[in-house]
């Protein structure tokens, strides 16, 4: 399903030779497994699970696995076990604006050795976030294309999964992204799209908004002039918390009208739905009583949905609000709660 030309299989004979030499090493936690098994415990507590499953790579040493380690040997063992219940999935890797050459070579590197695909998030696009929690991103449409082009020499050929710029379309339908800025920004995507997909192992799937956020009939047109068409399908309920079912239903609805395009759903934290209470404005931000939703998987209800992804990395802050840390720091009690409601 994944992978152009065969990589997954490469990746899979490569994983062959790259499990044998890591054995016992601290890659083998990150899911040394050759596939088409049941689920499987790795001698260390941790389940991973078979490629038939999901192919995603899970990284040993995520903010979730240090959190489990810190609650063992702070006696903490029921703790421990429900975060492990985060860290033993695979999450989204949200790039960094330095070194992303670097960065993505390291992680991209990693997954090949053990076997699996690397799932990438890239948010820097200028001007991101509308000023809001997250705001920031490349200082000019140039650095943009500069850090984007660092990306795909990172990624070469290993195979990849690339989440492309939440909200970056969708600010420019709710028209919070101010007007000078919009015609770059569609430029940028599009160039963002046509470089990524140039890889030959690598899938790019461009956000797409939430089944709460307004119509598809919105944003079609805009995610086509962004360059949709050259992507290898679209994202929807990133970072958010609708359900399973209506973001199908959303997705389903926006896949008709920009040619039957596939997508992805972020199932991280859509276990008890979207939140009701308080600001209307701030419903997506760090709500209270949410839960993990379905675990990342290629088995999916429906077959344009090509898989149930953890874009979102559970535990970790919407932004400074209801008492949580700055938007992407680790956030162990909201964590804990996730995993608990899940339960």
């Amino acid at each position: 399903m994944y992978g152009k030309k065969g990589a997954l299989s490469r990746a899979r004979a490569a994983g062959v030779r790259a499990c044998a030499a890591v054995l016992g090493a601290a890659l083998l936690t990150a899911g040394c497994s050759l596939g088409g098994g049941d689920d499987r415990d790795d001698g260390a507590g941790t389940v991973r699970r078979s490629q038939d499953v999901t192919p995603f790579w899970v990284n040993p040493d995520s903010q979730a696995a240090r959190q489990v380690a810190a609650y063992v040997k702070a006696g903490r063992k029921a703790d421990a076990e429900l975060i492990r219940r985060i860290a033993e999935q695979p999450t989204g890797e949200w790039i960094g604006p330095e070194n992303p050459e670097q960065e993505v070579r390291a992680l991209t590197e990693a997954a090949d050795k053990a076997d699996r695909i690397a799932l990438l998030v890239l948010y820097n696009i200028p001007h991101r976030d509308c000023g809001q929690y997250s705001q920031g991103g490349a200082a000019d449409g140039a650095a943009y294309r500069a850090w984007v082009d660092g990306v795909a020499r990172g990624i070469g050929d290993r195979a990849a999964v690339v989440i492309l710029e939440p909200d970056a379309v969708l600010h420019l339908v709710d028209g919070c992204t101010p007007e000078e800025f919009r015609d770059e920004r569609y430029e940028l995507l599009k160039g963002a799209i046509e470089r990524l997909t140039s890889l030959k192992n690598t899938k790019v799937y461009l956000d797409a908004g939430n089944a709460g956020w307004g119509d598809p009939d919105q944003i079609f047109e805009p995610l086509r002039r962004a360059g949709v068409d050259r992507a290898d399908g679209f994202a929807v309920n990133v970072s958010n918390f609708y359900s399973t079912q209506d973001s199908i239903a959303y997705g389903k609805r926006l896949s008709e009208k920009i040619g039957n395009k596939h997508f992805v759903i972020d199932t991280s934290r859509n276990g008890n739905g979207p939140y009701h209470g308080g600001d209307p404005d701030e419903r997506w931000c760090n709500p209270p009583g949410r839960a993990l939703g379905e675990t990342p998987t290629t088995r999916t209800a429906d077959p344009l949905v090509d898989a149930y992804l953890w874009i979102k990395r559970p535990g970790e802050s919407d932004g400074t609000c209801k008492g949580g840390p700055k938007a992407g720091d680790w956030w162990p009690e909201y964590a804990l709660g996730l995993a608990k409601a899940g339960t």
